[in-house]
């Protein structure tokens, strides 16, 4: 009886009328549009009118773009989760993503853009040699084949809490919709659409915001019930590496986090070289903190808002919310559902967030394939056509297969957990092969792969051993306090097995280190096996080439000065200190004619 009443609760409260569908349905009609006069009227000819907009974007539009493909539909109702199970602890990680703005501009930002390349990937190659390109390329890859279903998964989780229409009916229409913009339109498709999909974010967001705390009573009710709970923290400071979250892993962890996801990551590098100058892929980035940070202060509001309205009736333990990830849903048709068009307006927002995630990275995707799996391996030149076909081609298979792995994503739910774990296993090897030959210039090319596969191999290890330690519940992390004492509905509390404290002790203490210093970890194993190899292979008096200067952070330049190894004495005599490697071995330089390597120095 009790269950039917919750059910009967939940049914009640998916109000999705027909003026919330028109309003979805706009939203998706609207993006394919903007494929359409991309992909038609203003037809992507050649490979960097579609890649990267012809080089000529506008930083505003791309600022937005960046923002609106980073937050995905996890962001958007994870955050509000955080804390309303954990507090606000997690806001200070804004601190790591201002100083990720500094490094980012002065140290990864000018290499890149000054070499003019596609893919980042490219860089690899130049700086070490194809191996290094294909590894960096195949974890990317890898990476987002697992991401991307999930991205899908979570907003149709939230359509489903709204309106009861099942997931999958509902994921392939919306990757229908963004198959068809992103393949048509390319980079200017995305950027544009991105656009659309943030403004539709950011109004979400104030709309559940603004109403939320006039139901609950203001802003001073939201705050006082919150600091009751102790919700509203300050800094935490304990130098514990093992706490989840304090300040010290929140903004150094964070910092590192967000350089990999920010700095070396193509989806977000890729528009960043869209833009024609430096400066202005400078000033993209500050905008893209910013509107990050405003974004993230929304979503941790709405978290406390939550709170606030279900303080004294928890919905996770009465089952009226089936998933954490449908708090914020539920609050929205708790507070909107009234409202004919605004549960539309938060769902179109939710999913805009998933769209513009997803074709981002279908369009990388494809940039990756072109220049990274096939140009380095295959002689022959494609022409524009066959090239933009490629690109087509691969955008269409990889939604496709985003769409099935939904299936499996639905099935198996530790699922979540270990495509989140494959994500902290591979980015921080990924920034210690980038960071490596930006900041190493003695790093050679054996010793940037012994590292990157020596740093993946640890990472493996460690979040997987700790995931399982997770699922077993020998890792707990207590969460605030959750109170059911005001309910004014019948409902089954489902009791919970606990772990004893024998077992829940019984773990090795790595595995219990704070997520946050993952991909620190990961970075700095690969960075110091790397070095060491390298210095090993000069004793053993293999030949070092300096790499040329363009390669490395402008800070380095004129510093570096490597003194030659009585091996080398050869090549310097022959070439000099500050030749360019291309014109001493052009593997590094991805097998390219003399006279282009002359351009890239």
């Amino acid at each position: 009886m009790a269950e039917s009443e919750v059910n009967e609760m939940v049914h009640q409260m998916q109000r999705f009328s027909w003026v919330d569908y028109v309003v979805f349905v706009c939203m998706l009609a609207i993006s394919a549009v903007v494929g359409v006069y991309w992909g038609f009227m203003k037809k992507q000819t050649t490979q960097n009118d579609y890649l990267l907009g012809g080089r000529n974007m506008k930083v505003v539009p791309v600022a937005m773009s960046l923002v609106a493909s980073f937050v995905s539909g996890i962001t958007l109702l994870g955050s509000p989760t955080e804390v309303y199970m954990y507090g606000t602890q997690y806001a200070f990680i804004m601190g790591g993503i201002f100083l990720m703005s500094f490094v980012m501009t002065q140290v990864y930002l000018p290499v890149f853009h000054d070499l003019q390349i596609t893919s980042n990937y490219e860089y690899l190659s130049m700086r070490f040699d194809n191996r290094v390109r294909l590894f960096g390329s195949i974890l990317f890859a890898f990476t987002l084949i697992g991401w991307l279903p999930i991205v899908i998964y979570v907003p149709a989780l939230a359509f489903n809490q709204v309106t009861g229409v099942d997931i999958h009916v509902i994921t392939p229409i919306v990757c229908i919709v963004c198959i068809f913009y992103t393949s048509a339109g390319g980079l200017q498709a995305v950027v544009w659409t991105d656009v659309i999909q943030i403004t539709a974010m950011f109004g979400a967001m104030a709309l559940v915001a603004i109403k939320g705390t006039l139901d609950v009573g203001g802003i001073g009710v939201v705050w006082q019930r919150n600091m009751d709970s102790g919700r509203i923290e300050p800094p935490n400071w304990d130098p514990n590496p093992l706490a989840r979250h304090t300040i010290w892993n929140l903004v150094v962890g964070g910092l590192v986090y967000w350089l990999q996801a920010n700095s070396v990551n193509q989806t977000m590098v890729q528009r960043y070289l869209a833009l024609p100058t430096l400066r202005g892929a400078k000033c993209a980035v500050i905008l893209f903190c910013i509107g990050i940070s405003v974004l993230y202060c929304f979503c941790l509001y709405c978290g406390l808002l939550i709170y606030a309205r279900f303080y004294d009736c928890d919905p996770l333990q009465t089952k009226l919310a089936k998933a954490k990830d449908q708090l914020l849903p539920l609050l929205v048709m708790d507070v909107l559902g009234d409202i004919p068009g605004l549960p539309g307006v938060f769902v179109a927002g939710i999913f805009s967030a998933a769209l513009s995630s997803l074709s981002t990275s279908l369009n990388s995707m494809s940039a990756v394939v072109l220049e990274d799996f096939y140009k380095p391996f295959f002689k022959k030149e494609l022409s524009d056509r066959q090239a933009n076909w490629l690109m087509r081609g691969v955008v269409i298979l990889l939604g496709c297969l985003c769409v099935a792995l939904v299936f499996i994503v639905e099935k198996m739910g530790t699922i979540l957990q270990l495509t989140m774990t494959l994500e902290a296993m591979t980015m921080g090897p990924q920034l210690g092969v980038f960071t490596m030959g930006i900041l190493m210039p003695w790093v050679d090319a054996t010793g940037a792969l012994v590292g990157g596969v020596s740093g993946l191999a640890t990472m493996s290890w460690w979040c997987l051993t700790a995931q399982m330690a997770i699922a077993r519940g020998q890792i707990t992390h207590p969460h605030k306090d959750l109170s059911i004492d005001g309910c004014q509905y019948n409902f089954t509390v489902v009791e919970t097995v606990s772990q004893s404290p024998d077992e829940i002790e019984d773990v090795n203490p790595l595995l219990r280190v704070s997520y946050m210093w993952y991909t620190l970890a990961g970075a700095v194993v690969t960075m110091c096996v790397g070095a060491a190899v390298s210095r090993v292979n000069r004793v053993r008096g293999k030949a070092y080439v300096p790499p040329a200067p363009k390669l490395l952070a402008p800070q380095l330049r004129r510093l570096y000065r490597e003194p030659p190894h009585p091996a080398e004495e050869p090549f310097i005599r022959a070439y000099g200190h500050n030749k360019d490697p291309c014109q001493v071995n052009s593997t590094s330089i991805n097998m390219k004619p003399i006279n282009e390597c002359e351009e890239i120095s």
